[in-house]
């Protein structure tokens, strides 16, 4: 749950996963919306995915990212069990 934390720190990596909510994208998409260097962006997006927050999968020369909803389902659980 640390590393859940620690990604979730950043402003880049929320706007990463706030841009993820609508749709899957490659990186050139994701660093479109960003004035930071490709590398930064595959760095933002190597922690979020060690932090299962994203997943990708390579389609053709480019890898996709997504979303992962479940561990947002869990930490989201996680959090309303500490509610009196």
């Amino acid at each position: 749950m640390n590393s859940l934390f620690k990604a979730l720190n950043d402003q880049t990596r929320r706007q990463i996963v706030e841009l993820l909510k609508d749709k899957d994208m490659n990186a050139g998409e994701i660093s479109d919306h960003f004035h930071i260097s490709k590398p930064s962006i595959s760095h933002h997006l190597d922690i979020l995915k060690r932090a299962d927050l994203i997943t990708s999968v390579k389609k053709g020369q480019f890898i996709q990212y997504s979303l992962n909803t479940s561990i947002l389902e869990d930490l989201l659980s996680w959090i309303l069990t500490l509610k009196k």
